[in-house]
C-alpha cells in the first residue's frame, strides 16, 4: 500500500457518504485436516470465500463455495473478520477476529472492537526446521500470543475509520466506492503490513483495516435537543512501540505515540468536529530501562537532528495546516535538557509556533485550573484554526485550518489533561454555534453533561496509556474532578507500579511483537539465532538475584536478632549482609541487562 501525503483537513469535493456492504460482516470458518476455508455468511455477499492450505499457507480465492463438503472437516465456527497474514520460519499464520463488541455508531456506521483474536497455524513445515530454528519459531509464536491480546482495536465493515470527518466529507464520491483499505490513511491502519497478502490475493470483501486508539460515543439532552458526542482516536503505525523502547523520532521524522484525536458533536442536521494531535518530542532521544524508577534521558547527537524536526513538522503542515506545538515538559533536570534542545530546534522553524508550558510547576499541588493560563496563551491560535462544521446537505459552514500538537515526555498523562481542557472549550464553541448554548453559557453549567464529557476523556486517556505504557493513565482525577483525590492518588500509585514492572520486565517482548507484525523485522531462514546473545540476555537472572537479596535481608535480620543474645552469631550477620550488599551492587551496576530487552530490532 503506497502512502501518499494528502491534507487531512482539506479535500477535493463530494459528500463523504460511505457505501454499505464493503466488507463481509460475518463469516464461517471451516477447519479441515489439510486446509482452512473462510466463507461469507452475509446475505449481501454470499459466495465470497477463500481457502488456505495448512501445509504451505497458499491463499486461494474460491469461485464456488456453495458445496464445500464435509470430508475431513474438523470444526465449523463463526468469525467476524480476517485481520491479516504473517509468514514465519515454519509457515503461515492467519489472524482472525473470533469475537467482537458493538460500541455504537460513527456517522451512521456501526463500530466494533476486536474483543478476541486468534492466529490459525499453517506450519506443517515445523518438523523440517533445525533445532535452532525451532527455538526461534517458538519465540515468534509466543509473540503472536502477545499480538492476539492487543488492546484498543476498532473496525467498521462499511466506513473507513482512519479518516477524520472533515476530510471524509470532502473526498470525491468515486473514492468512497473503493474497498475500505484503498480509502484508508495508511498511517492509521494498525494491521497494514498483515493485509498485504490478502490484497495480493484480491480478497477485498475480507480485508478489514483496524485502527488502534479509542472510540467512545455518548448522547445527552440539552435544552430538549438530542446531542451525540463522539471521541475517536487513531494511533499512528509509523513508529509503533512501547513506552520505553520507542521514544522521540526516527530519521524520517516519524514520532512515537503519535495519536490523532477527533471530537465530534452531532445535533439535528449539523455535524462538527475538532482535531488535536499528540506525539513524542521530535528529536533523537532514548530512555533505556535500568531498574531505576525514572531512567536517565539521553539526547542523541546527530548531524540530521534539525532535518528530522523539519521533516516532522513539514509533514504535519502538509496534512493539517497551521501547527501550534505545545510542550508540557519540566524545565529542569533531564526533562529540562530535552525541552531546551526542543526549544532551540523550534527557533529555527519560522512557520510553527512553539509554546512552552511547565505543567508540573504551574499546575502542581492541585492547581489544575492553571491550565487556563495555557489556554489563554493559545486561544488566539485556536480561534484562528477553528473547527469543522457542516449541515445535512454536506454544505461546508466552517473549516478547521490547523491543529494544536501537544506533548509531555510520554504524551499520556499531562497531555490528556491538557487536551481534555481544550476539547471542553471547543465543545462549548461548537454547541454555541449550533444554537444550543448562548455565547455566555458552557457545559460546565450542566453537571450531567459535564460528567459525561469528563468520563469520555478519562477513558480515552486510559486506553491510549494502556496501548503505549501498559497501564491506565495517571492524573485522571484532574480530568474527572479538577483536583487530586485520595482514591485517585492510590490508583495513580498502583498504575505507576504497574508501569514500572511492565516497562522493566515485559515491554521487550511487547516491542518484539509490534516489530514483528508491523514488518520492521523480516523473518528469514539462515540468519543468526535470536538467542545468540550475551549471558545476561540469554537467561534472566533477576528472579535468582531477587531471591538472594530477599533471603539475605531475612537471614541478616534473623542473625542480628540472635546476635543480640549471643555475639557468636555476629559474624554470620556480617556475612549475610555482605552477600546481600554484593548482589545489590551487581544488580545496580547491570540494571539494563536485568531488564526485558527487544531481541528483534532494538532501538530504531
Amino acid at each position: 500500500m503506497s502512502e501518499e501525503v494528502q491534507p487531512l483537513l482539506h479535500g477535493d469535493g463530494g459528500d463523504g457518504v460511505a457505501p454499505r456492504g464493503l466488507c463481509c460482516p460475518e463469516m464461517e470458518l471451516r477447519e479441515y485436516t489439510h486446509k482452512y476455508v473462510v466463507r461469507s455468511t452475509d446475505p449481501n455477499s454470499v459466495g465470497y470465500a477463500f481457502s488456505v492450505d495448512r501445509s504451505q499457507g497458499v491463499i486461494q480465492p474460491l469461485e464456488d463455495s456453495s458445496d464445500l463438503g464435509s470430508e475431513n472437516l474438523l470444526k465449523i465456527s463463526t468469525i467476524y473478520g480476517v485481520a491479516g497474514v504473517i509468514r514465519l520460519l515454519a509457515g503461515t499464520y492467519i489472524l482472525v477476529i473470533t469475537s467482537r463488541k458493538e460500541l455504537g455508531s460513527f456517522l451512521g456506521s456501526t463500530v466494533y472492537s476486536a474483543a478476541s483474536m486468534r492466529f490459525l497455524s499453517c506450519n506443517e513445515a515445523l518438523k523440517e526446521l533445525t533445532t535452532q530454528e525451532k527455538r526461534d519459531e517458538a519465540y515468534f509464536m509466543s509473540l503472536l500470543k502477545t499480538v492476539e491480546a492487543t488492546p484498543g482495536l476498532y473496525f467498521s465493515y462499511d466506513r473507513d475509520l482512519t479518516i477524520n470527518l472533515q476530510r471524509s466529507s470532502q473526498l470525491a464520491k468515486e473514492r468512497t466506492r473503493k474497498p475500505l483499505w484503498k480509502q484508508a490513511d495508511p498511517r492509521f491502519i494498525w494491521n497494514r503490513t498483515l493485509l498485504e497478502e490478502l490484497i495480493e490475493a484480491k480478497l477485498d470483501p475480507f480485508i478489514i483495516p483496524l485502527i488502534q486508539g479509542n472510540f467512545k460515543t455518548v448522547q445527552f439532552t440539552l435544552k430538549d435537543a438530542n446531542v451525540k458526542l463522539t471521541l475517536i482516536s487513531r494511533r499512528c503505525n509509523r513508529r509503533l512501540g512501547t513506552r520505553m523502547w520507542r521514544r522521540g523520532a526516527n530519521l524520517e521524522g516519524a514520532v512515537a505515540n503519535f495519536v490523532e484525536s477527533e471530537q465530534i458533536a452531532e445535533f439535528d442536521c449539523f455535524k462538527s468536529s475538532f482535531l488535536q494531535i499528540r506525539g513524542s518530542i521530535p528529536l533523537l532521544w532514548e530512555q533505556i530501562v535500568d531498574l531505576s524508577y525514572k531512567p536517565k534521558l539521553n539526547l542523541i547527537e546527530h548531524a540530521e537532528t534539525s532535518k528530522v524536526v523539519q521533516r516532522h513538522f513539514y509533514d504535519l503542515m502538509q496534512r493539517y495546516g497551521e501547527i501550534v506545538a505545545v510542550d508540557l515538559t519540566d524545565k529542569h533536570g533531564d526533562e529540562g535538557k530535552l525541552s531546551h534542545a526542543y526549544s532551540d530546534e523550534m527557533e529555527k522553524l519560522s512557520d510553527v509556533r512553539y509554546v512552552s508550558f511547565d505543567f508540573h510547576n504551574t499546575c502542581g499541588k492541585g492547581n489544575f485550573d492553571n491550565v487556563q493560563l495555557l489556554y489563554d496563551e493559545i486561544k488566539e491560535d485556536i480561534d484562528k484554526q477553528g473547527y469543522f462544521l457542516m449541515n445535512a446537505e454536506g454544505e461546508l459552514l466552517m473549516e478547521q485550518k490547523g491543529v494544536i500538537r501537544s506533548n509531555c515526555i510520554d504524551c499520556l498523562d499531562r497531555t490528556n489533561v491538557t487536551q481534555s481542557f481544550v476539547a471542553r472549550k471547543l465543545l462549548d464553541m461548537q454547541l454555541q454555534k449550533m444554537g444550543l448554548l448562548s455565547s455566555e453559557e458552557s457545559i460546565s453549567g450542566h453537571n450531567d453533561i459535564l460528567d459525561m464529557f469528563k468520563t469520555v476523556w478519562v477513558e480515552h486517556g486510559d486506553e491510549i496509556s494502556l496501548e503505549y505504557a501498559g497501564s491506565h493513565a495517571l492524573k485522571g482525577d484532574l480530568v474527572r474532578y479538577g483536583r487530586q483525590t485520595f482514591s485517585g492518588l492510590v490508583k495513580d500509585g498502583l498504575s505507576a507500579l504497574s508501569r514500572y514492572y511492565l516497562n522493566n520486565f515485559q515491554d521487550g517482548i511487547r516491542q518484539d511483537a509490534l516489530d514483528l507484525i508491523s514488518g520492521r523485522y523480516n523473518v528469514s531462514r539462515g540468519g543468526p539465532s535470536l538467542f545468540q546473545l550475551n549471558a545476561f540476555e540469554n537467561v534472566s537472572y533477576l528472579p535468582l538475584a531477587s531471591a538472594v537479596i530477599i533471603g539475605g535481608i531475612t537471614l541478616t535480620t534473623l542473625s542480628l536478632h540472635q546476635a543480640g543474645r549471643n555475639m557468636q552469631h555476629f559474624p554470620a550477620s556480617m556475612l549475610w549482609a555482605g552477600v546481600t550488599a554484593g548482589v545489590l551492587a551487581v544488580v545496580k551496576a547491570n540494571g539494563k541487562q536485568f531488564c526485558s530487552r527487544p531481541r528483534l530490532c532494538g532501538l530504531v
